[in-house]
């Protein structure tokens, strides 16, 4: 009996384009790999990055840790700040604002919900409900309220274990720090612009790249970091783009830094305007800000001094405008090409994921990586749990657009009553009754995110789950205010977050 032959293992990766995702990939091929796979960049100066990535979410220092990457020093040399969460301001009524922090509210008891037990609590006084009213027993919410930050504790029984945070950075610095990473493990940068993609006749599997001066760069995967152009997936092996504007209108950006002028807070700001939302990003040496647009509710000078007008300092560099559609590709891996990043899907940066699904991406890559059969079912794998975590992404923000009360421009008034996906309409339903809600291993967002931002923009349930009922009145009372006190407590000791980074990682003056 003859036994079968051992597909040829990869020996020669691609990456396209540069940016945060191609020198994330970069970074991680270098350091997972092992020296193993030789792995080349291709990027060219003439083509600009977009650039706008700067706040990001708990599971990027996952990402971090498994390149081993000095935190301090990557702190530093990102300018980087440190975020406990985003608060939200006038998105289910002018005048309204939350924080949907990292953190968790509170402590579970005799396997009760601690937000079913404030529900109750609350409700039993005939109380409709305040908009963030239940971060007050959160310590991230507590902590960036106050402009505060530590680090946390490893101590499980400690509250400070709670907090959980993320960075604000400089997404041109961090693509420039990972590069230096990258190169030292071996990765070859090849500047130039792509003229033409090379296939297999008879496959379709791209085999090489062509620049614009000639040279040929062969390789075994290909990985598509090129952008919204998606050269490869898209306009090579002519992957269709499945829209997502109906679902979320924006599909305009004005980004436009400013000098800081006031502290450094310790979150990320999404002030809901007239036909979208702008963003505010405090970092070490400036503030980022953006304005995210419908192009058909608003024209984009008066987006521009919608933005101009809510800067904290003066402006450090000319406007810049982004077009873009939500949405992603039908496939991010097709044949030995997996896109990464904007050139398999976007989704706007409402709750900082754009990062979040570059690593994801990269990681799922590296948990499947092929050999030169590439397996139908391991391809099959990736696609099926990528596009599963975009279409849940996508639910959590529509999410932020439905659920307004708002009616003050025609923008909002089809935001409100526009109808949402089966799978948010569900899990809405499910929450309207009793405050449910049902995480699956899939889902990128805990339940305390879910019930951030409906408690936030005003979704408040009939009822609650009945499992609270049995606990004593006066006894949930006590313990509801022990909880608040410990985090008041625990907040109040904490430096205050410049002082932080003062002492432990100021980046050198420019």
């Amino acid at each position: 009996m003859t036994a079968e032959r051992t597909p040829d293992p990869i020996r020669k990766v691609v990456i396209v384009g540069g940016g945060t995702a191609g020198w994330m990939a970069a970074a991680a091929l270098s350091r997972l790999t092992a020296g193993d796979v030789s792995v080349t960049l291709v990027e060219s100066e003439e083509i600009g990055t977009v650039g706008v990535g700067e706040a990001t979410i708990p599971p990027l220092l996952d990402f971090n840790n498994a390149l081993g990457i000095d935190q301090l020093e990557f702190i530093r040399e990102t300018q980087a700040t440190f975020k406990l969460g985003i608060e939200f301001v006038n998105w289910a009524r002018q005048g309204d604002r939350y924080i949907h922090p990292f953190g968790v509210y509170g402590r579970d008891s005799n396997g009760v919900k601690f937000h079913q037990i404030w529900l109750k609590d609350r409700q039993g006084e005939g109380f409709a409900g305040e908009p963030g009213a239940i971060g007050e027993y959160c310590l991230s919410v507590v902590a960036a309220r106050d402009n505060r930050f530590t680090w946390p504790t490893s101590n499980p029984g400690a509250v400070l274990s709670t907090l959980r945070y993320a960075f604000h950075f400089d997404a041109s610095l961090y693509a420039r720090y990972l590069r230096g990473y990258a190169e030292e493990g071996g990765v070859k940068r090849v500047e130039g612009r792509i003229e033409q993609v090379e296939q297999d006749p008879r496959t379709g599997f791209i085999t090489a790249v062509r620049l614009n001066d000639g040279r040929l760069v062969s390789g075994e995967l290909f990985v598509d970091c090129s952008g919204f152009r998606s050269l490869l997936l898209g306009q090579t092996l002519g992957i269709p783009y499945r829209s997502w504007q109906h679902w979320l209108p924006c599909d305009r950006a004005i980004a436009a830094p400013c000098a800081s002028a006031a502290e450094l807070t310790p979150y990320t700001r999404a002030t809901a305007g007239s036909a979208g939302w702008r963003w505010r990003i405090p970092l070490q040496h400036r503030t980022g800000n953006g304005h995210v647009f419908s192009s058909a509710h608003i024209d984009e000078a008066r987006a521009l001094d919608e933005l101009l007008s809510g800067l904290d300092g003066a402006p450090v560099a000319e406007p810049r405008t982004l077009r873009f559609e939500a949405g992603r590709r039908e496939r991010p891996w097709e044949k030995n090409c997996v896109a990464i990043g904007l050139s398999a899907g976007f989704i706007e940066p409402l709750e900082s994921t754009s990062i979040h699904l570059i690593q994801s991406g990269i990681f799922k890559l590296m948990g499947l990586f092929p050999d030169r059969g590439f397996d139908p079912s391991e391809i099959e794998q990736y696609n099926s749990l990528l596009v599963d975590e975009y279409e849940r992404i996508r639910d959590f923000i529509i999410l932020h657009y439905a659920a307004t009360e708002r009616d003050d421009s025609d923008f909002w008034n089809y935001c409100r009553t526009m109808e949402i996906p089966d799978t948010l309409a569900q899990k809405l339903e499910l929450w309207a009754g009793k405050a449910r809600l049902f995480r699956t291993p899939l889902d990128l967002f805990t339940d305390d995110s879910w019930i951030a931002v409906l408690l936030g923009q005003r979704k408040f349930p009939r009822s609650h789950d009945p499992l609270a009922d049995a606990f004593d009145p006066v006894q949930s009372r006590q313990f509801i205010a022990s909880i608040r006190d410990v985090i008041e407590k625990t907040a109040l000791a904490m430096p205050r977050h410049q002082d932080f980074i003062a002492r432990h990682c100021a980046a050198p003056q420019q």
